[in-house]
């Protein structure tokens, strides 16, 4: 083996670190409340995470090591994370300006505050379950989880950019982030499948799911600007729903 070869072979290793020292910069900038810096590092953890596969593939230095290393850099980019981002907001909303005192914290305010690491758990168990499952060769069963990590960071995005007290009064609101927990922790195991987005070829006939949706994802985009982000999820899973149940499978 030439020593070409032998530097391609950590190319894509090497991307996947970088995802997974995104991640960690993430987790540590959400714990001290810097939600947007936080929300950008994951963001650019999904980038790496786009890239360090598509390396493996072009190189074809694709290996079980690489495969490991992924699923861990995963969890922590888009499960502790975002976990942590979800903690901080909900914190926000337990303790408002004021500082969290353990020893007067009530249990219902334990059990809010530690809520939001059920996505870590589930993104765990989710990532596990993709290494195992040969069904998700071509598309996924669950809600993967980078889609599931943008919608989490969406939220505080939305927050440093929106200028309308009702956004705020809709994210900073334990009624909807604790139900949003469960719904994505559920989304992320459920035998639920997802179309993925590698194109196999550009002919729009066999990949009519793929075009429409990012047609739509822009359209969102250009009138709902960054509020688009969780928009964009929720069309998703709408999309694969019309591709499980609606639209005819060619045998």
């Amino acid at each position: 083996m030439g020593k070409s070869k032998k530097l391609t072979r950590f190319i894509p290793n090497f991307i996947t670190s970088l995802n997974l020292f995104s991640g960690s910069i993430a987790s540590v900038l959400a714990f001290e409340g810097y939600l947007t810096y936080a929300a950008a590092f994951i963001v650019l953890a999904s980038i790496f995470d786009f890239f360090d596969g598509m390396s493996a593939r072009l190189l074809k230095v694709s290996s079980p090591m690489g495969k490991e290393l992924d699923s861990l850099s995963d969890l922590v980019s888009f499960g502790f994370a975002p976990s942590v981002i979800l903690y901080s907001l909900l914190k926000q909303i337990v303790f408002p300006n004021i500082q969290m005192d353990l020893s007067n914290i009530q249990f219902s305010q334990i059990l809010i505050l530690l809520s939001p690491f059920l996505i870590a758990v589930f993104s765990g168990l989710r990532l596990a379950k993709f290494n195992v499952d040969e069904r998700q060769t071509s598309s996924f069963i669950g809600l993967p989880t980078p889609a599931n990590a943008l919608l989490i960071v969406s939220l505080p995005i939305i927050l440093s950019c929106s200028n309308y007290d009702y956004m705020h009064s809709l994210i900073l609101n334990v009624y909807v982030l604790i139900p949003l927990i469960f719904i994505q922790s559920y989304l992320l195991v459920a035998e639920f499948p997802m179309f993925s987005f590698k194109f196999k070829n550009l002919k729009f006939n066999d990949n009519k799911i793929r075009y429409i949706f990012l047609i739509s994802t822009i359209v969102l985009f250009v009138i709902f600007k960054f509020a688009a982000i969780p928009l964009t999820i929720f069309t998703y899973i709408i999309f694969s729903a019309v591709n499980n149940w609606i639209i005819p499978k060619n045998k």
